[in-house]
């Protein structure tokens, strides 16, 4: 197991609501050794104009999965986790449903982390890939 400690997705859902993950539907739904899974719906929340899901809402998805879990392999008394960088190839269109991220590890470093996050349909079908780069920093006093 990659985790600091163990975590389940009710302890992952039950975090403050005050954030775009929660306004957005985000729900965790798989912890496994090494991976880390999460829900999003795609409806009036996540649709861009042209009642597609949007790319910026996968981003969210996939930011969302890769810091957490992140968040997951630290330290928080000593560390926190923040973005670095984040990139995503959106592959097919999306209207309605849900999608489900799957965010898997490439790197894990002291000071930086690399997630892999696929981002699939309801049939199964992969509609993005994203890879995120978190900085591993000392947690402010």
């Amino acid at each position: 197991m990659i985790w600091f400690k163990p975590f389940t997705p009710k302890m992952l859902n039950n975090r403050p609501k005050n954030h775009i993950g929660a306004v957005l539907g985000i729900e965790f739904t798989e912890i496994t050794d090494d991976s880390v899974s999460a829900t999003m719906p795609v409806d009036e929340r996540t649709h861009q104009p042209a009642g597609i899901l949007h790319g910026g809402a996968s981003v969210v998805l996939a930011e969302t999965l890769g810091s957490i879990a992140s968040y997951m392999c630290i330290n928080p008394e000593k560390y926190i986790a923040v973005g670095l960088e984040v990139n995503a190839n959106h592959l097919r269109p999306v209207s309605s449903g849900h999608v489900t991220g799957i965010c898997k590890p490439l790197h894990i470093g002291g000071k930086t982390h690399i997630w892999e996050i696929k981002i699939y349909n309801d049939k199964g079908k992969m509609s993005c890939v994203s890879r995120l780069t978190v900085a591993i920093l000392p947690k402010p006093l």
